[in-house]
């Protein structure tokens, strides 16, 4: 026993002196608490159709681990989703987030599939489904969320639904090119990216690898692919930096920061980055020149309330204290700045979003 605890006491020692010797801190000084007027443009719900809602989940993802992690992150059973239906993960969000004292409203994001060569949905090669009406219905009942549409371009009807979402109050078009099966860089797609424009609508797109879904092609998801609408006027929201992702042999958020400087209708944000797998992202999103004043605040929720975040994962860059506070913080939202700004996210990331989203007011022709 007594060479036990010897033992133990060697491990604590050595693991305090090499924090002590490694130890970083924050990558940029401490921003002052953002005013509570935050705006999430990243929040996504979920649904197995219950109460008509539409929505669908494929057999694969509904036996994946995965599925679950999802419904404990939102507070919600799958029992509760077919009793109750769908619209209540939408509530649950609406009631986390009116706790929250420093984000204010968060887009909740749609999410279409992919299509067949006709122009129609593919139910077989989609594994979420999320539609337009269910989150316009939805979110119109809670003045703290937005709706976020997504409308596959290869949709034969695809102009139409963009302007019903435009006419139904949505402030983003949301994609997932790997498992959506959408190629940015098509140039069949310049009349949508053309409407796109029309209605001052961003486009939020998620470039990088994606590994919340069971498939995904991830070359689609290629930020030189981006190139296309950049090049007509899109504002476009690279989403996670790119993070995680390479394509011929080269980091995708290296191919991402010379389309930053290339583009100043060229965004990105920071969702997902202080996840254990994509530790050192932030880092490099707040320090790389690229990036500068080109950043938004997102959160990515519910993933944000997994184990795949914890302010623990931070010994090297933030005091025990420090990561103590933020873990004993209950509000997703609220732990989700806390420990952004801690490490050194500065206060215009968190308030820039409203400028950047379409008014859900707006009206075009």
């Amino acid at each position: 026993m007594r060479q036990l605890f010897f033992g133990f006491g060697i491990v604590l020692l050595t693991g305090l002196a090499l924090r002590w010797v490694l130890f970083q801190g924050h990558y940029l000084t401490p921003s002052s608490t953002p005013p509570p007027t935050v705006v999430d443009l990243h929040c996504h719900t979920a649904g197995i159709g219950g109460g008509n809602s539409g929505c669908f989940i494929s057999k694969a993802m509904r036996d994946s681990y995965k599925f679950d992690i999802y419904l404990r992150a939102f507070s919600a059973t799958r029992q509760e989703l077919e009793t109750q239906g769908d619209s209540l993960l939408i509530r649950r969000i609406a009631s986390k987030l009116a706790a929250s004292q420093q984000v204010h409203q968060a887009v909740i994001l749609a999410l279409d599939g992919s299509v067949r060569p006709d122009g129609t949905l593919d139910t077989e090669s989609t594994e979420v489904y999320i539609p337009n009406s269910f989150i316009a219905r939805e979110v119109a009942q809670h003045t703290n969320l937005l709706f976020g549409a997504s409308v596959n371009p290869y949709r034969r009807d695809a102009l139409a639904q963009l302007d019903w979402c435009a006419t139904n109050g949505a402030v983003l078009m949301k994609w997932i090119p790997s498992v959506m099966g959408i190629d940015p860089g098509d140039t069949n797609l310049v009349p949508f990216y053309r409407r796109l424009i029309h209605h001052r609508m961003p486009l939020l797109t998620h470039t990088g690898q994606e590994r919340s879904f069971t498939n995904a092609r991830d070359e689609l998801c290629d930020p030189v692919r981006l190139r296309l609408p950049l090049q007509l006027g899109v504002t476009v929201i690279a989403a996670h930096i790119a993070s995680t992702g390479s394509n011929e042999g080269q980091r995708d958020t290296d191919r991402l920061k010379p389309l930053m400087q290339e583009y100043t209708n060229l965004w990105t944000e920071l969702s997902s980055l202080t996840q254990v797998n994509k530790l050192g992202y932030l880092k490099e999103a707040l320090t790389a020149p690229e990036f500068r004043d080109r950043l938004l605040y997102g959160s990515d929720f519910p993933l944000v309330n997994t184990a795949l975040v914890s302010p623990w994962y931070y010994p090297l860059n933030l005091t025990r204290e420090q990561m103590e506070q933020i873990a004993s913080i209950e509000n997703p939202w609220d732990r989700d700045v806390a420990l952004k700004r801690s490490l050194g996210v500065p206060t215009e990331v968190f308030t820039r979003n409203r400028s950047i989203l379409r008014s859900p007011a707006s009206r075009t022709e």
